[in-house]
């Protein structure tokens, strides 16, 4: 019989199905039956760090006494702080599964040193968000990628839990980024966080918001970069999030080198069930395979020969389109 068991982090897992923050992770009543349906792990909902600092520079009017201004910014700050602190304390109570906290960030600021009350409050690890587009013109080649590491150090500076970094795919080389948050101390990476899409409504000629759901065709860009950083970073833990709207792409996101998958939006458009059906699928599929641990599979589809994916990319996109009329 297979065992579902797997590490990830550091942490031991039932099973390679984590919950993505989200809504469906905001009290610990959604996190329980999350537990009760048969999750691996948990990622609470991300404490935003523009919700921290726009709440509190609203209330910090400069034509108050320096010390008011001061003693209401702290006070936002520590009360957002506080509700997380209970989240991470109730869901811990319910659950006995990893309870995984997050933070949505995208400057190295000292707010992030909430880091330390998160730990104190019993989160098994730390997921780092790190999403914003660069779009200045003056933007310097690399920033972006260094200002990953430089959060990634100051938070590792101050707390022992497994930080997991959860990378957006406009990278120009994850694998090189990757390999620095590796040598950093990243204890995992999370491939990929899914952006805001914009669309237009051509009527009233406004923009309007897209589709916020992934859907399966996203699994292929998440399957070709775990594929190859985890052959050329091996010695990083992946999970895969974006795309996983079937139990078969569990298996596949693992065979490319995924530890686990993060799911998000199958739940919101099914629901807690197919957890389980998930879980059933790799059992059964494992047991039809011969494979009785996840280890056994992991990664022996990730790319063999990655100075040579440029090559097999452009032959095998010349291949498919010429053969189109």
């Amino acid at each position: 019989m297979a065992t579902l068991e797997t590490t990830f982090a550091g942490l031991k897992l039932k099973n390679p199905i984590i919950i993505s923050s989200s809504g469906l992770t905001d009290s610990a009543t959604k996190n329980q039956k999350l537990y009760e349906a048969g999750a691996g792990a948990i990622v609470l909902k991300s404490l935003f760090e523009e919700q921290i600092m726009r709440e509190a520079d609203w209330l910090g009017d400069p034509n108050m006494y320096p010390e008011g201004s001061d003693y209401l910014v702290g006070y936002v700050r520590e009360h957002k702080i506080g509700e997380y602190i209970t989240l991470i304390k109730e869901s811990k109570k319910v659950c006995n599964i990893p309870i995984i906290a997050s933070i949505n960030c995208y400057q190295d600021a000292d707010w992030i040193e909430f880091a330390t009350k998160i730990e104190e409050a019993g989160a098994d690890a730390l997921e780092i968000n790190i999403l914003a587009l660069q779009t200045d013109i003056n933007y310097v080649y690399g920033s972006f990628e260094q200002r990953h590491i430089d959060i990634l150090s100051h938070i590792k500076k101050m707390i022992k839990i497994p930080v997991i970094m959860k990378l957006g795919d406009n990278l120009t080389n994850p694998i090189a980024l990757i390999d620095q948050l590796y040598a950093n101390g990243a204890a995992a990476v999370v491939m990929f966080n899914r952006f805001y899409q914009p669309d237009i409504n051509i009527e009233k000629m406004t923009q309007i918001s897209g589709n916020v759901f992934s859907n399966e065709s996203d699994l292929a860009k998440v399957l070709r970069w775990i594929g190859i950083a985890s052959a050329n970073v091996n010695k990083m833990d992946y999970a895969a999030s974006g795309g996983i709207h079937s139990p078969e792409g569990v298996v596949k996101a693992i065979l490319a080198g995924a530890s686990v998958v993060e799911i998000c939006s199958a739940l919101y458009q099914s629901s807690y069930f197919i957890i389980e059906e998930y879980i059933r699928f790799l059992n059964l599929w494992m047991d039809r395979k011969g494979m009785e641990t996840i280890n056994q599979f992991k990664g022996i589809l990730n790319v063999s020969d990655p100075k040579g994916v440029n090559t097999f990319e452009r032959t095998q996109f010349l291949k498919y389109f010429s053969s189109r009329e």
